[in-house]
C-alpha cells in the first residue's frame, strides 16, 4: 500500500471512529435523558392524584376519575393505583392498561421512597407519600410513544448522517492528501526516470518549511556529488583508454613490421602473429571501453534526423568489408506509416556503431555466419529485428544479458569481452530506444531494436 493510501486510509478511519463515538454518545446521553424526563412527568402526574385524593376533601375517587377521563394527557395507556397504609387499593384509573404490583413493590416503596422500572413496553413509577394521618403509594404506568419516537428520529438520523459523512470523509480526505502529497509524487517521477545519461536532473523545491523540500533539497545535493564523481570516473575511462591506444599502435605496427621483414623465421612469425591477435584483441577492449566512457557526452547531431535504413545499410556495408564471410538477409516490411517511422533524431555514428554490434554478434554466435534482418512497424513505433539460429540463451543470462562483461555459454571458443550488446543498449537509451531478447523457437536468437 502507498504513502498516500495509507494516510487516507488512516485518517478516515480515525475520523469514522470518533464520530462512530460521538454519535453512540450522543444517543445514550438522550435516551438516558429522555427516561428521566419521562420519569419526572410520572411522579408529577402521581403526586398529584394523591394530593387531590387526600388534601381535597371535596375530591373522591368518582371524581378524580372523571378528572382523569377528561383531562388532556400526554401520557399514553396511562395507569394509576393508589394504597392506603395498609396496602388496600383505594384508587384505580379507569384505564384499561395493567400494572403487575406485590406487596413487596409496595414495602420496597416505603423504604426506598421511590422506584423506577421497565415493565414490558410500560415504563412504572412508583412514589411514597406520607401524611401525618397516614401513609399511601401510588404506582403509575405508561408508554413514552412520544418521546420513544423522537428517541427513534434521532437514531436513524445519527445513522444516516454517520454513513453520509463517512462518506463525504473518505472522499474528502483522499483529495487532500493526493493534492497535499502531489510534490512527492512529482519527486518519485523526476527521480525514478534518472539514469546515467541524465544525471543532471534536479528536483525543484520552493522552500526549507516543507518536509518535501526538505528531502528534495538532500536529493540534489546527493546528485551533485554523484554526477562529479561520475564524470570523474568517465574521463578517468577516456583518458586511461586514450593513452593506452597509442603505445597499443606502436606494438601493432612494430609487430606487423616484424613479420613482414624476410629475415623473421617462420617460427618467429608463428609467434609474432598470435602476440598481434592478442594485441588487437586488447585493441578492440580499449576501444569498446573509451566508445562506452564516450556516449553519455557524445550528444553532437543528436537533433539531427537520420534515416535508420540509410544507416543500416552503412552498417552492414562496412560489416562485409571486414567479415566477408557473414551473410546479412534483408526484408523491409511495407506499411503506411513506414517513411516517417524510419526518421529518427539522433546521432548517426552512435547509431551505426549500435547497429553494427547486433549484426556482429547475431553473425558471431548464429551457427551459420548469417542473420536475417527486418524493418518493420509497431504501433507507429520503428522495430528493426536481427535473428539468428544458433544456441539460444537460458533464464538467468537473459536477465544479464546487456551488463559489460557477460557472456553466455554460447560464447565458448568466441573470441568477445562482452561489451557490445552493453554499448547497443546505452546507445539506444540515450536515443529513447531499447533492445529486448527472445527466443521464438528452440534454436533461434530474436533482437529486436524498437525507436519510440
Amino acid at each position: 500500500m502507498t504513502l498516500k493510501n495509507r494516510i487516507s486510509l488512516l485518517v478516515s478511519l480515525l475520523f469514522t471512529i470518533l464520530f462512530g463515538l460521538a454519535s453512540t454518545v450522543i444517543f445514550v446521553l438522550y435516551s438516558n435523558f429522555r427516561k428521566e424526563e419521562f420519569r419526572d412527568r410520572l411522579e408529577i402526574k402521581a403526586l398529584s392524584n394523591i394530593k387531590l385524593l387526600v388534601n381535597v376533601k371535596e375530591v373522591d375517587d368518582q371524581l378524580l376519575k372523571m378528572i382523569d377521563q377528561n383531562s388532556i394527557n400526554k401520557l399514553y395507556d396511562e395507569k394509576t393505583l393508589v394504597f392506603d397504609s395498609h396496602f388496600k387499593l383505594i384508587y384505580s384509573s379507569i384505564d384499561d392498561a395493567k400494572i403487575d404490583w406485590s406487596v413487596n413493590d409496595l414495602k420496597y416503596l416505603k423504604k426506598h421512597k421511590t422506584f423506577f422500572k421497565q415493565q414490558g413496553d410500560y415504563e412504572v413509577y412508583g412514589v411514597f407519600y406520607d401524611t401525618k394521618d397516614r401513609d399511601f403509594y401510588a404506582l403509575i404506568s405508561a408508554t413514552d410513544d412520544y418521546g420513544k419516537r423522537k428517541l427513534l428520529f434521532l437514531r436513524y438520523t445519527l445513522i444516516i448522517s454517520y454513513i453520509f459523512f463517512t462518506c463525504i470523509c473518505w472522499v474528502l480526505t483522499s483529495l487532500m492528501v493526493k493534492k497535499a502529497m502531489n510534490p512527492l509524487s512529482i519527486f518519485h517521477q523526476k527521480i525514478k526516470n534518472i539514469n546515467e545519461n541524465n544525471l543532471d536532473t534536479r528536483v525543484e523545491s520552493k522552500s526549507n518549511k516543507n518536509e518535501i523540500d526538505l528531502i528534495a533539497n538532500e536529493f540534489n545535493f546527493m546528485m551533485d556529488r554523484i554526477e562529479i564523481s561520475y564524470q570523474k570516473q568517465k574521463e578517468f575511462t577516456a583518458h586511461a583508454s586514450h593513452e593506452l591506444r597509442t603505445p597499443l599502435s606502436r606494438i601493432t605496427a612494430q609487430i606487423e613490421n616484424t613479420i613482414a621483414d624476410s629475415e623473421t623465421s617462420v617460427k618467429g612469425k608463428t609467434f609474432l602473429n598470435t602476440i598481434l591477435s592478442d594485441v588487437n584483441h586488447l585493441s578492440e577492449l580499449i576501444n569498446s571501453l573509451l566508445v562506452l566512457s564516450k556516449i553519455d557526452t557524445n550528444t553532437n547531431g543528436n537533433n539531427e534526423i537520420h534515416r535508420m535504413d540509410e544507416i543500416l545499410f552503412s552498417a552492414i556495408e562496412n560489416l562485409n568489408k571486414t567479415f566477408p564471410d557473414f551473410v546479412i538477409l534483408f526484408e523491409i516490411e511495407e506499411s503506411e506509416n513506414l517513411d516517417t517511422a524510419l526518421e529518427i533524431k539522433g546521432n548517426k555514428n552512435l547509431l551505426e556503431i549500435a547497429l553494427s554490434n547486433v549484426l556482429k554478434n547475431a553473425c558471431v554466435y548464429a551457427d551459420n555466419k548469417q542473420a536475417k534482418v527486418k524493418i518493420s512497424t509497431q504501433e507507429n513505433h520503428l522495430v528493426i529485428s536481427v535473428l539468428n539460429t544458433g544456441k539460444t540463451l537460458s533464464e538467468k543470462e537473459q536477465k544479464n544479458l546487456f551488463q559489460p562483461f557477460m557472456r553466455g555459454e554460447n560464447s565458448k571458443g568466441t573470441s568477445g569481452f562482452g561489451l557490445g550488446l552493453r554499448i547497443v543498449n546505452r546507445i539506444l537509451t540515450l536515443h529513447n530506444a531499447k533492445i529486448i531478447y527472445s527466443a521464438p523457437t528452440e534454436n533461434s536468437n530474436l533482437f529486436q531494436l524498437i525507436f519510440h
